[in-house]
């Protein structure tokens, strides 16, 4: 993927809410292309600079390596959470969908 479609990605992660998520793939939909992989991609790159710990799977979860402290954060910002992963469906939030 591109460069453009890099600074989408991080642009609806900037816009996701305290205490509120998006999965991978609703950060698809709402950029209107690639899929859940390609914005993993974009995080694993260059997610660090904003709130990654509001992009989860689809099951609530992060890789293992960022469990411990996206928990935290979770508990700091009142994210929903159920057995220690978000729960989605009372935590995710509004989004643009069909592109930016």
């Amino acid at each position: 993927m591109d460069g453009e479609f890099t600074e989408q990605v991080l642009a609806v992660v900037e816009s996701i809410p305290v205490g509120r998520v998006l999965t991978y793939g609703l950060i698809a939909d709402a950029v209107g292309r690639g899929g859940p992989r390609q914005v993993g991609g974009v995080m694993a790159r260059d997610g660090e600079a904003v709130c990654w710990w509001r992009v989860v799977r689809a099951d609530g979860s992060l890789p293992p390596h960022l469990m411990i402290e996206a928990q935290q954060r979770w508990k700091d910002e009142g994210t929903p959470v159920r057995r220690g992963r978000v729960d989605v469906a009372r935590a995710v939030a509004d989004h643009p969908v069909g592109g930016l």
